[in-house]
């Protein structure tokens, strides 16, 4: 499952994150669930993490991993089943399986309505 990007990283830790993460490339194709996004290409589909009026021209390629390691994240923001806004790397998370990470454990608060907010009080 897509669930959005991250705020990048420092070059040192991109060099790093780069050798860690080798091992997962291979044969990552095989049973990735994004495996079908490699032939939409030319940006004539929409999907998740796709070209938008907000990356036009951006070089948005990608490199499958195979999916077996979680990380952390902090977000500001849900928006149905999707993160709202780039999230931030905290930390891996070696004690948890990706089977096991799922968007209804997340928290989420429920929207104030505007009309309770913006109520006039009397003096």
């Amino acid at each position: 499952h897509h669930v959005g990007v991250t705020s990048s990283f420092p070059m040192e830790s991109r060099r790093r994150l780069a050798q860690e993460l080798a091992p997962l490339r291979k044969d990552a194709l095989a049973s990735h669930p994004w495996q079908h996004w490699t032939e939409m290409v030319d940006g004539a589909v929409r999907m998740p993490g796709g070209q938008s009026r907000w990356s036009a021209g951006k070089d948005l390629s990608w490199e499958p991993l195979r999916i077996e390691r979680v990380c952390e994240v902090k977000y500001d923001h849900l928006q149905r089943d999707r993160f709202r806004h780039a999230t931030a790397f905290l930390r891996w998370r070696p004690d948890k399986r990706p089977a096991d990470c799922r968007y209804d454990q997340l928290d989420v608060t429920p929207p104030a309505e505007l009309a309770e907010i913006f109520r006039v009080r009397p003096p």
